[in-house]
C-alpha cells in the first residue's frame, strides 16, 4: 500500500485514524464472515467498534416519502496489488453510515471492479473495509467488474477470490438479501423505502443465458416490485457528450431483461468513463433512466467517489449528488489543489434531477387503488349546514345533500352559452363524488355561469357565530386566459348593506377566491368588525386538483390547501360572517353586487358546517 501522509491526502484525518487498525492492509476485522479467510493480524480498534456500533442504532425510516440509494462505482485503483489505498473508501462507508438517519440511506450498491488485479491479495485489502457497513448492519450489494474476475469469462466461470470475498456466504446475514444464482455472481436484494418494496438485482460482467433467466424470474416472482438494475457495463458516453449509449453488451442487456420488463425503471453501471445518463423507452412505452457514473481516473482513482440518489414520492423526484466523504473530511488547510476541486462535482453531468411520477410510472404493474366513491350520508356530519356534490347532469341543479334545503340553481351571465356549465367526470383522487362542473368563466367579454342558493334559504341568514369549516375540491383552469379575482365561492350583498363602513363597503360580506397571481384569498366582513379582514394563500398550480378549505373556529381563520396550514391567516379576531340575508353564489364573485365573470375550472364537492374541523375531519381524510 502507497500511503501518502505528507498532509497533501490528510494522512491524518478523524476518519483514517479511527479506522486504522481495522482496514489496514490485508487485514481483516474480528468476526470475519463465512468464506473470508482472516488474517492473524486483525485487530480493529476499539474506538472504530465503537463507531460502527453506535451508527448501527441509527436506522433508516422505512416510510419516509424520501430515501436515498447510494452508488460507489469503480474503486480498482484504491485496491490495486501494492499501490492502493483503503482510507477513501473507508471514508466514504463511514460517512454512508453517518447520515444514515439524515439522509434516509437505505441502500449501498457498489457498481463492480472492486479490485484492479482480481488478485487474492486485493480481496484481502478490500474486504476488510466493507467490513464496516456489516458491523452497522447497513444492507449493500456488491457485483463483479471485469477486473474482478477474467473478464473473458461468464458467469459460468467456477471459483474466484471474488466468490470467496463477495459471494453469497457474505450477504445471507443481510436483512435485504434475497438470493444468487447458483453459480454465485448474480444476486438480489429487496429493501424497503418510502411505504412498500424496491427489489435491486445485482448482475455478473457477463451474465450467462442461464444467468438473465434467472434474473427475470425474480422479477416475475415480484410482480409489484419497481426494480433498479445494477451491472457493470450497459451503458457509456463520450467525453463532451453526456448524452449515453448502449455498449454491444448493454444491447444484450436490453433485450434480454430490460426491454420486456416494465418493472425496471432505473439502471446504473460503471466501467466507462466520463457518467452520462440517458432515457429510453420499453416495449410498455415507459421511461428506463440508464446512468453510467464512474471516477476511477479523476484524482486518487476516483477518491471513492459516491452518488447519492436521493429519492423523493412526495415531490416525485430523483435528486442526485456525487461527492468525496474522504475529501470533504479533510482539514480544509492542508487539502492539496486537486482535492480541492473533487469535494463534489456540481456540473450538470454529476449533479441533477430526475422527475419521475412514480405512481404513474409503476401503474402498469402496481396499480394504486383507486378511492372509492363514499355515500353522502356518510359526510353528512353534525353541523353540516350544506353539501354539495356536483355530480348531477350540468347546468341544471345541484341538491343539498345535508337535507337543510339550501339547494343551488344554475345561472348563465348574459350572452353565455348553454353549455357554460356541464357534467365532468374529472375529479380529485380523495373526493368523495368521483364527478365534478366544469365551470367555464371569462372576463372579456364577462362571461361564465354560476349556482345559487334560493332566497329563501337558511343557510342565507347563517352568522356562524360558533365558527365554520368551508372546503371545496378545486382545479383551475390551465387555459392561459386572464382570470384574475375570479370567485369560487361568495355571498351576495356588500359591507355596506351589512352596516359596515370599512375601507371598501362595496365589497362582498364574504368571498372565496383567487387573486391574479392564483393565491388563495379568503376576504370577509367578521361579525365583529367593521372592516374586511383577509387571509391569503400562495399561487396555486392551474391544471391540478387540489383541496380547499378554511376553518373558523369563532376566535380566528385558518386557510388550508391539501390539509396543510398556510402562512398568511391574520391573527386579528374574527368571528362570525356578516349577512344581508341574501343568496350564496358558487362558482362566481360579486363587487357592489354585480358579478362580472364566472370561474374557470372544475368545482367538485363542497360542504359548509357550523364549527370547526380538524383537518383530519376534512372530506379529503
Amino acid at each position: 500500500m502507497n500511503v501518502q501522509n505528507d498532509g497533501r491526502t490528510d494522512g491524518t484525518s478523524r476518519r483514517r485514524v479511527l479506522q486504522a487498525g481495522a482496514v489496514s492492509v490485508g487485514a481483516l476485522g474480528v468476526g470475519a464472515l463465512p468464506g473470508i479467510v482472516p488474517s492473524a493480524s486483525a485487530t480493529p480498534t476499539a474506538s472504530s467498534a465503537a463507531t460502527t456500533d453506535a451508527a448501527a442504532r441509527r436506522t433508516s425510516d422505512p416510510d419516509n416519502p424520501r430515501f436515498t440509494l447510494a452508488v460507489v462505482p469503480d474503486t480498482q485503483y484504491l485496491f490495486d496489488t501494492d499501490r492502493g489505498d483503503p482510507a477513501p473508501l473507508t471514508a466514504s462507508f463511514e460517512y454512508l453510515i453517518d447520515q444514515r438517519a439524515a439522509d434516509n440511506i437505505v441502500f449501498t450498491a457498489h457498481l463492480g471492479d472492486v479490485v484492479e488485479n482480481a488478485l487474492a491479495m486485493e480481496f484481502a485489502q478490500a474486504g476488510p473495509v466493507f467490513e464496516v457497513l456489516d458491523r452497522a448492519r447497513m444492507p449493500y450489494s456488491v457485483l463483479a467488474g471485469n477486473h474482478d474476475i477474467n473478464g473473458s469469462t461468464d458467469d459460468q466461470r467456477g471459483d474466484t477470490p471474488y466468490l470467496r470475498t463477495f459471494g453469497p456466504k457474505r450477504f445471507r446475514r443481510s436483512s435485504t438479501y434475497g438470493g444468487s444464482t447458483p453459480d454465485g455472481y448474480n444476486s438480489f436484494h429487496v429493501f424497503r423505502a418510502a411505504g412498500r418494496q424496491w427489489l435491486l438485482l445485482a448482475m455478473d460482467w457477463r451474465p450467462s443465458d442461464a444467468g438473465f433467466a434467472w434474473a427475470r424470474k425474480v422479477i416475475a416472482d415480484h410482480p409489484k416490485l419497481p426494480v433498479i438494475l445494477t451491472i457493470h457495463d450497459l451503458v457509456y458516453a463520450d467525453a463532451g457528450d453526456p448524452v449515453a449509449k448502449f455498449s454491444d453488451h448493454g444491447d444484450r442487456v436490453w433485450e434480454q431483461l430490460v426491454d420486456g420488463n416494465d418493472q425496471v425503471f432505473l439502471t446504473l453501471n460503471g466501467h466507462f468513463w466520463p457518467s452520462g445518463r440517458v432515457v429510453r423507452q420499453n416495449q410498455a412505452g415507459h421511461d428506463v433512466h440508464l446512468h453510467i457514473t464512474n471516477y476511477q481516473d479523476r484524482y486518487y482513482g476516483g477518491s471513492a467517489m459516491i452518488r447519492l440518489y436521493h429519492f423523493d414520492l412526495a415531490r416525485n423526484t430523483i435528486d442526485v449528488e456525487t461527492i468525496s466523504p474522504w475529501i470533504l473530511d479533510q482539514q480544509p488547510a492542508r487539502r492539496s489543489l486537486l482535492a480541492e476541486g473533487e469535494i463534489e462535482l456540481s456540473d450538470e453531468t454529476n449533479r441533477f434531477t430526475v422527475p419521475i411520477d412514480f405512481a404513474a410510472r409503476f401503474a402498469g404493474f402496481d396499480p394504486q387503488p383507486v378511492r372509492p366513491e363514499r355515500p353522502a350520508g356518510e359526510l353528512v356530519i353534525p353541523g353540516t349546514l350544506a353539501y354539495w356534490r356536483l355530480d348531477g347532469a350540468g347546468g341544471t341543479k345541484v341538491v343539498d345533500r345535508s337535507g337543510r334545503g339550501n339547494d343551488l340553481t344554475a345561472v348563465l351571465l348574459p350572452g353565455s352559452p348553454a353549455d357554460t356549465l356541464k357534467a365532468s367526470s374529472e375529479h380529485h383522487p380523495d373526493q368523495p363524488a368521483h364527478a365534478s362542473w366544469l365551470f367555464a368563466g371569462g372576463k372579456d367579454p364577462g362571461r361564465g355561469g354560476y349556482l345559487r342558493t334560493a332566497d329563501n334559504a337558511p343557510l342565507n341568514r347563517q352568522t356562524f357565530r360558533n365558527g365554520y369549516t368551508i372546503e371545496a375540491f378545486v382545479k383551475l383552469a390551465d387555459d392561459g386566459a386572464d382570470h384574475s379575482w375570479e370567485g369560487l365561492l361568495s355571498r351576495m350583498g356588500t359591507g355596506a348593506g351589512a352596516g359596515k363602513t370599512g375601507s371598501d363597503p362595496s365589497e362582498p360580506v364574504a368571498k372565496l377566491g383567487f387573486s391574479g397571481g392564483r393565491q388563495v384569498q379568503w376576504a370577509v366582513y367578521p361579525l365583529d368588525q367593521n372592516d374586511t379582514w383577509t387571509n391569503w394563500g400562495h399561487e396555486q398550480v392551474a391544471g391540478r386538483w387540489f383541496h380547499l378549505a378554511v376553518v373558523n373556529d369563532g376566535k380566528h381563520s385558518t386557510l388550508y390547501v391539501d390539509s396543510s396550514e398556510l402562512l398568511r391567516n391574520p391573527a386579528t379576531r374574527s368571528n362570525g360572517l356578516a349577512t344581508t340575508g341574501e343568496f350564496w353564489l358558487l362558482g362566481a364573485g360579486h363587487y357592489d353586487n354585480t358579478v362580472d365573470q364566472g370561474f374557470a375550472g372544475w368545482i367538485g364537492d363542497v360542504r359548509i358546517v357550523d364549527h370547526a374541523l380538524k383537518p383530519t375531519q376534512f372530506l379529503n381524510a
